[in-house]
């Protein structure tokens, strides 16, 4: 399969929640398409190793990494330990995320916080870590996981929404800024995904039912169906794409 994608075999791509859901997903679809895979993870070290076991099960090289992406020296240190294994880094997946929230005037400052921390911040400290190195080689790619929350708004979570809009801003001022270095710059928005967190809400059949129900192709995606997209990103078909907003949402909400 790996010959069938030109450009991806013998890669390197780092993958940020890379242990879990949509990330596990995307370094899945890598390691199929012969990449090797970095796999970021903040405590499930367990999940991380069988991780990158099941990457390594496709004959790729694979490391797990822990580190807290919200805080800048700890970006630094996932990136140097991809540089220090395998001496360069060609894509970088943001996809690290948290989804929490409350109205407006009962949220706490510290919700509002760890939210932006880490879905925002935590976008801007691997950028700001890797972006040296593909400057240097001429070449990257960079894909960050956004949501249909930042492109339409959501209503008891406006610090998710507002996290996930500044990172599409953050993605299209990028493209313009890195696209003179060889750099692409994307972002994939999920709606709906079937995956652990979301797990809570989907936990009532009913309201699982009430979604399913609201989207065109009449289910919830997997995070499979988002890693694919995510992995289309980072291939040479799509090398004169930079910029982009690609929605993956079965249809529920129609963005320009």
């Amino acid at each position: 399969m790996p010959d069938q994608f030109p450009g991806m075999k013998g890669r390197v791509a780092v993958v940020t929640g890379g242990s879990r859901g949509i990330g596990r997903a995307a370094i899945e679809c890598f390691a199929k398409l012969g990449t090797h895979v970095v796999v970021n993870y903040l405590s499930d070290e367990s999940a991380a190793a069988e991780t990158a076991r099941a990457a390594e099960a496709s004959g790729v090289d694979a490391i797990a990494v822990k580190a807290d992406i919200s805080v800048l020296d700890q970006a630094t240190f996932l990136i140097k330990k991809t540089i220090d294994r395998f001496g360069k880094i060609d894509f970088l997946v943001c996809n690290a995320g948290i989804w929490e929230g409350s109205p407006i005037d009962e949220m706490s400052e510290q919700v509002w916080d760890r939210m932006i921390d880490l879905n925002l911040k935590g976008t801007w400290t691997v950028c700001h870590a890797a972006v040296p190195h593909m400057k240097k080689q001429s070449f990257g790619r960079i894909v960050i996981v956004s949501s249909t929350a930042g492109q339409r708004g959501e209503a008891n979570v406006s610090n998710y929404a507002a996290s996930k809009g500044g990172q599409i801003s953050f993605t299209k001022s990028l493209a313009a800024e890195l696209g003179p270095f060889g750099i692409n710059v994307n972002s994939v928005a999920p709606g709906w995904v079937d995956t652990d967190m979301c797990a809570d809400v989907f936990s009532d059949p009913r309201f699982k039912k009430s979604i399913e129900d609201s989207i065109p192709l009449g289910r919830v995606a997997t995070a499979h169906d988002i890693g694919w997209p995510i992995v289309f990103l980072c291939t040479e078909w799509a090398r004169h794409i930079n910029g982009e907003i690609l929605n993956v949402n079965g249809g529920s909400v129609l963005c320009g």
